[in-house]
């Protein structure tokens, strides 16, 4: 009997010590869950692409002058100015990476009106003005070069250069010599040959393009545009040229498409993780 008492107390105890280290002992760990951060693609051009460009320039002519026979020198007009144009463009470019593109423009420029005036003898009279109407167009080639300054959601903000030459073609002047204060005393009117030759032309640009989808964007920006000066008409008695220019300014808006061939490169985007779950005890 006593033995079976102590076995049965040894039982109860041991009992009792497996149950009080289960209640010191810690709950289990489980992990919480981790959350990869997604990633959104976008699409962006690339590679090759053609673009039309449309503009509107204020153009200016720093100084016009012609030759006096009878003094054998070279006179500046008295007044010389030169009316506002369009321009139409297309061009062919590359786009080298996210950052660098380059292209190949061909421009006209519509007609852009001179008026200019001298003053001097004349046949009628000792002292007289003369009126002088003409107007030039031109056809501009130039090797462009962009960068991308400045990315905002589907806007990018660029700058860029160009240099390259222009054909510059004048019509024939017309030039009418009247009486100073009496226009109704004047010289028969005289047309003198237009001149035409490629001059060196450099541009500078800036702007901002939109894009309208992965091969479209669209474009808004100013350009710059420098033509040197050359001759301007020819003399009536002689095969020379009379008449020149000095360099050629536009300040010029301008409006185009550009349509990308390259595909649809995928862009990586970081888009904010989900907030991470504390950890779950059991």
């Amino acid at each position: 009997m006593r033995k079976i008492f102590l076995a049965g107390t040894a039982m109860l105890f041991a009992g009792v010590g497996i149950a009080g280290a289960a209640d010191v002992l810690p709950a289990p760990y489980v992990e919480a869950p981790v959350y990869e951060a997604p990633v959104q693609t976008v699409s962006a051009a690339g590679g090759w692409y053609l673009r039309g460009d449309v503009g509107y320039s204020w153009n200016k002519m720093k100084g016009a002058e012609f030759f006096q026979g009878g003094l054998n020198t070279y006179a500046p007009f008295t007044t010389s100015s030169l009316r506002s144009s369009y321009s139409v463009g297309v061009g062919v470019g590359y786009q080298i990476n996210h950052r660098l593109r380059t292209d190949v423009t061909l421009d006209y420029f519509g007609k852009a009106k001179f008026r200019g005036s001298t003053t001097g003898s004349c046949g009628v009279a000792t002292a007289c003005t003369s009126t002088d109407l003409t107007s030039v167009t031109g056809y501009g080639l130039l090797a462009n070069a962009y960068v991308d300054l400045y990315k905002k959601g589907r806007f990018t903000f660029y700058a860029g250069g160009g240099i390259g030459g222009t054909r510059v073609k004048w019509d024939d002047l017309n030039n009418t010599s009247c009486e100073t204060g009496n226009a109704n005393n004047c010289d028969p009117s005289f047309n003198h040959g237009g001149a035409a030759g490629w001059r060196f032309t450099y541009a500078l640009m800036a702007g901002a393009s939109v894009d309208i989808n992965c091969h479209l964007k669209a474009d808004v920006g100013y350009r710059y545009r420098h033509i040197a000066g050359g001759a301007m008409f020819k003399s009536l008695n002689s095969a020379g040229y009379q008449g020149y220019h000095k360099a050629i300014s536009s300040h010029e808006v301008r409006g185009g498409l550009r349509y990308g061939f390259g595909g649809c490169d995928q862009e990586q985007v970081y888009i904010e993780p989900a907030p991470i779950m504390p950890a779950v005890y059991k």
